[in-house]
């Protein structure tokens, strides 16, 4: 079965004179070592996350928060959550210039690539609340405890083309 991860759809779609650098654990020194011009941070849990069912440890695998903290900051960045659920990411929130969920995007990281620059337009609204904590679970709309990191519904829509205008 034909598949494509994120960095293969985005060496697919950015110009063939681009550099696409891949680091799977970029420390300072790398950073400092390269001038980048923006980052494009994929971090996630890993795919065995779904079996367990319920887990409080709502958080970031530790080397997705330090590629966030390494890289973010640093030069521009996106990142790009891939998750089945919310996670704890309000920490490190300041330090991204954008924050994508790709949710669970299956073999077509190509498409994920198509949003980020800007072929197909972004169309998203969160399914459910996403929570600062965990402390603050079961969270739903109307709790008098409600106040959520994004709330229900959240999500934006571009259309093709619409962010590269914006470059």
């Amino acid at each position: 079965m034909p598949r494509t991860t994120i960095l293969e759809g985005v060496k697919n779609t950015v110009d063939p004179l681009t550099d696409v650098v891949h680091n799977e654990n970029p420390d300072s020194e790398f950073m400092a070592s390269n001038e980048f011009s923006y980052a494009i941070v994929v971090v996630g849990e890993p795919p065995y996350a779904e079996y367990y069912g319920d887990d409080m440890k709502l958080t970031l695998p530790e080397s997705g928060v330090n590629t966030i903290k390494n890289v973010c900051g640093k030069v521009k960045c996106v990142v790009v959550i891939i998750s089945g659920r919310p996670l704890i990411i309000e920490p490190y929130l300041e330090t991204m210039d954008a924050l994508v969920v790709a949710w669970l995007p299956g073999t077509e990281g190509q498409g994920v690539a198509d949003v980020l620059f800007g072929d197909f337009g972004f169309r998203g609204k969160l399914p459910r609340t996403w929570f600062k904590s965990v402390d603050q679970l079961p969270m739903n709309v109307g709790d008098p405890h409600y106040d959520p990191l994004f709330p229900f519904g959240y999500g934006l829509t571009t259309l093709p083309n619409e962010l590269k205008a914006a470059q």
